[in-house]
């Protein structure tokens, strides 16, 4: 199963895809952690980003998705994969279509984690952290235990106007992948304001795998 994961901040992608990695056996490939990997392990590939980090540029699109293709060669990934964190864009997605086909690894579904606006902000803007133990926790979801009440504090950019921020950059740069793929026939709906094992359910119905 080749798959894209995409949605918007808090929707639980993470989640979902350490539900997925385990129950399809495919390796979960963060391309924000493959490139640090890269860079860590000091690659051909990794060097050429460590160059571009270091200067304080993005990485190139075509040097991310070489990444990403040499990473799809390996042998853990021949039953599949899922891809999470690219791509992010219409342009990449184009670009990634072309790679993909080039190295004959057709996309078996794009799943789309749907959750409104109002939830991505109550989801983030509620999160707190306890400074001693690195445990998160949430005001209305799971409130934190009262030893900790007094000690846990909210993330800088989990405040509402950060949150908008980000929210209105997914909408403008990554939301018109979605009908990008629509077209395609390969996106896959999901609402996610459900629970973490019911979304993970309603994935795997959609794929056509037994929950």
């Amino acid at each position: 199963m080749r798959l894209i994961l995409i949605g918007p901040p808090a929707s639980g992608k993470g989640t979902q895809a350490e539900a997925l990695k385990e129950r399809l056996s495919i390796p979960h490939i963060s391309t924000g952690d493959m490139l640090r990997a890269a860079v860590r392990d000091a690659t051909p590939l990794g060097q050429e980003a460590k160059g571009y980090m270091e200067a304080g540029k993005l990485v190139p699109d075509d040097l991310v998705i070489r990444m990403t293709l040499e990473r799809l060669q390996r042998p853990d990934a021949r039953a599949g994969f899922l891809l999470d964190g690219f791509p992010r864009t219409r342009a990449q997605a184009e670009a990634l279509d072309r790679a993909l086909a080039d190295a004959g690894l057709g996309l078996d579904a794009v799943v789309l984690v749907d959750v409104p606006d109002e939830v991505v902000l109550e989801r983030m803007t509620g999160r707190r952290t306890d400074p001693q133990t690195g445990k998160i926790y949430h005001t209305v979801y799971n409130p934190p235990p009262p030893e900790a009440a007094d000690r846990v504090v909210q993330r800088p950019d989990d405040n509402p106007e950060s949150v908008r921020v980000r929210l209105d950059k997914y909408h403008q740069e990554t939301e018109p992948v979605i009908p990008h793929y629509e077209a395609e026939g390969l996106l896959k709906r999901v609402d996610g304001r459900a629970s973490p094992a019911e979304v993970t359910a309603a994935i795997l119905r959609i794929l056509g795998e037994e929950a």
